[in-house]
């Protein structure tokens, strides 16, 4: 039996997950002050700890598409916000770094089912006029449990501690699994295959053959080795560029990193509107997203200057107009993806996409580290961001010099 779903609830739906997901994978940002002084973490253990969650997804994601894929929309979606919700909330349990280790990266590799599946359901409920705009919804919403999350975090854990704050945090994603079956989501007519659109709810097989030859997966793949490593740095690393340059305690930056994840928020937004607004003046899809992405990129160029801003709030202003940027180039790389890879493959693609932007991000989050033990600061990360966009748009245009659309 299958009933009409009204395709904004199923957004609201979406969207409240990947709220969670980035609230669930940021709390131990926003903590690290905390947790580094009643368990004696140094830095060099923290980077530890942010690499082998990159490192979990990574190697997760060689599977969480082809599963999501395979399986269908119906099972992966719930599957996927209450597995990530039970490792999140393993977090209060642990005592030591190793401890935390095993539940950062069951949180990795949980968390990895959530970007195949949002961007694959998106391209299935949503036709390709709409999809730029629910696209950028989606994105968004990461930036909203970027904004919320240091916002009452560090108050809650001051009243009811850190380990509770882990469980309760972790423990809103068991509420929308239940809103999910209750609702009946689950059994949507968007989820039903079409004898046109075979793959629409992915319980169809994928050939890896046909994957692999596509230039569409080398244009992603490389695409997000090259930028989604700026996002992973900035997300671990901000609070502590705050404490450490500008002296802010943990309560103290709560403001301005939900400053700067609100301005990421509108970029994502803007980028997906104006997409919109240039396909239907009658821009091809080639030239508004590659557009869109150039001027993204531009707005890049100037993170270097952060490390010399004279306040916190200078510093504020320009890491948000970096990371809008990032939103506004990666909701396009996204929407290349739901464009120009055939429905049955979107989640494959995604998930590789993801797997490539993981491990850089492992390798920068493991380099800051470093970097930052041994006294070398922030510039050249600061530096490799500048330049990471420019380089992935290029690499995207070298493997598709037209984007044609394949799903319509």
């Amino acid at each position: 039996m299958t009933f009409k779903l009204d395709r904004r609830f199923l957004l609201a739906l979406l969207i409240f997950a990947s709220i969670l997901n980035y609230a669930d994978r940021q709390i131990i940002a926003i903590l690290k002050p905390m947790l580094q002084e009643d368990l004696h973490w140094t830095d060099a253990d923290y980077g530890h700890l942010a690499a082998m969650f990159q490192l979990s997804a990574a190697v997760a994601f060689l599977f969480t598409g082809w599963f999501t894929d395979r399986v269908g929309l119906k099972v992966a979606n719930p599957l996927a916000v209450g597995s990530w919700s039970l490792a999140a909330m393993a977090h209060g349990l642990a005592h030591t770094v190793a401890q935390f280790t095993v539940a950062r990266v069951a949180l990795g590799a949980t968390e990895a089912l959530g970007t195949p599946t949002g961007i694959k359901t998106i391209s299935a409920a949503f036709d390709a006029r709409s999809r730029s705009l629910a696209l950028g919804l989606f994105n968004a919403a990461s930036n909203i449990g970027a904004v919320v999350t240091p916002l009452f975090v560090p108050f809650l854990a001051a009243a009811v501690g850190w380990r509770n704050t882990f469980a309760i945090v972790g423990g809103a994603g068991l509420l929308w699994v239940a809103v999910w079956f209750a609702s009946g989501a689950g059994k949507s007519e968007v989820f039903q295959p079409r004898p046109a659109d075979p793959g629409r709810d992915g319980a169809e097989r994928v050939r890896w053959v046909d994957v692999l030859r596509d230039r569409a997966t080398w244009a992603i793949v490389g695409a997000k080795a090259l930028f989604d490593q700026v996002w992973w740095f900035l997300l671990f690393w901000t609070p502590d560029l705050f404490h450490r340059v500008f002296g802010l305690s943990m309560k103290a930056f709560a403001v301005p990193l939900a400053v700067i994840y609100m301005i990421a928020a509108a970029g994502s937004l803007i980028a997906g509107a104006t997409v919109n607004r240039l396909l239907a003046k009658g821009w091809s899809v080639n030239r508004a997203r590659k557009t869109v992405m150039l001027v993204c990129a531009l707005l890049v160029v100037p993170a270097p200057l952060v490390l010399h801003a004279p306040s916190p709030w200078i510093a504020t202003l320009l890491l948000g107009m970096t990371l809008a940027a990032h939103q506004g180039f990666s909701v396009n790389v996204f929407g290349i993806i739901t464009d120009v890879v055939p429905n049955q493959r979107v989640g494959t693609v995604t998930s590789l996409g993801a797997l490539a932007g993981n491990l850089s991000g492992m390798a920068v989050l493991q380099l800051a580290g470093m970097l930052l033990t041994s006294g070398v600061g922030y510039l050249p990360l600061f530096l490799m961001a500048a330049a990471a966009y420019l380089l992935a748009l290029a690499w995207i245009h070298v493997w598709l010099p037209t984007l044609r659309l394949a799903n319509l």
